[in-house]
C-alpha cells in the first residue's frame, strides 16, 4: 500500500512515521512532490477540515491520503482556540505567538479552573473516493508557564496529570502512547490494517 502524508507540518510528519513506521506500507510526504498543495482549511469542525485536506491531497497525488487535524479546547475560553488553535494569535503567527496568547488570556484563572483537552481526528482518503475518520483525545491542564524542550504547538503548557508531566517533557514514544495524536493514530493503524488484510490474494491462506 502507498500512503500520502497530507499535511505541510514537519512535526505532525515525524510523529506520524513514528507511529505508522512498522506497517507494510510505502509512506511519501510532501518532499516526495513538486508544488504540494496546502489546502484551506475553511471546515467548521476538526473533522471537517481533517476531510477536506485527506481528500484534497488524494486527489492531487491519485493515491490513498492521511490528514489530521487537531486543537486544543480550553474550558475558561469556552472551547477556544479549537478549531483554529494553530492560528490562535492571528495569520502566520509561531508556537511561541500561540502559547504567549493563551496564556494571557488565563492570566489570574486557578489552576481547577484551566482544564483542557487535546483533540485529534484523522481522515484517511481512500482510492475508491471513500473517507474514513478516527479520532483521540488527551485530558489535561493548561500551565501558568512554558516549560519544556520536547514536542510543538501548545506542548510546553500542556500538562497531563496522570504521566506527571507536559507534553513538552515527554519523549515522542512517551507523548505518542498518551496524546490526542497519538490514540487517532493507533485506530488509523487498524483501518489500515483491516485494507491490507482485504488485499490480500486469497492463496495466502491456504495451507
Amino acid at each position: 500500500m502507498q500512503l500520502v502524508l497530507a499535511t505541510n507540518n514537519k512535526d505532525k510528519i515525524r510523529e506520524i512515521k513514528e507511529v505508522l513506521e512498522d506497517l507494510p506500507v510505502t509512506i511519501y510526504t510532501r518532499d516526495d512532490f513538486t508544488d504540494f498543495p496546502d489546502p484551506e482549511e475553511n471546515g467548521r469542525t476538526l473533522e471537517e477540515n481533517a476531510i477536506i485536506k485527506a481528500r484534497a491531497i488524494r486527489e492531487f497525488c491519485d493515491m490513498p491520503a492521511l490528514a489530521d487535524d487537531s486543537g486544543l479546547e480550553v474550558d475558561a475560553l469556552d472551547g477556544a482556540p479549537g478549531v483554529y488553535s494553530s492560528r490562535f494569535a492571528g495569520e502566520g503567527c509561531t508556537y511561541d505567538d500561540n502559547n504567549r496568547k493563551l496564556l494571557y488570556e488565563l492570566k489570574g484563572v486557578p489552576e481547577k479552573k484551566r482544564t483542557a483537552r487535546f483533540r485529534c481526528v484523522i481522515a484517511i482518503a481512500w482510492a475508491d473516493g471513500s473517507v474514513e475518520t478516527v479520532e483521540g483525545r488527551a485530558d489535561g491542564l493548561i500551565a501558568e508557564q512554558t516549560a519544556g524542550r520536547q514536542g510543538f504547538g501548545y506542548d510546553p503548557v500542556f500538562y497531563y496529570p496522570p504521566s506527571k508531566k507536559r507534553f513538552s517533557e515527554m519523549t515522542l514514544d512517551e507523548k505518542n502512547e498518551v496524546s490526542h495524536r497519538g490514540l487517532a493514530l493507533e485506530k488509523a493503524r487498524e483501518l489500515l490494517l483491516e485494507r491490507l488484510n482485504e488485499n490480500l490474494p486469497d492463496d495466502m491462506y491456504e495451507m
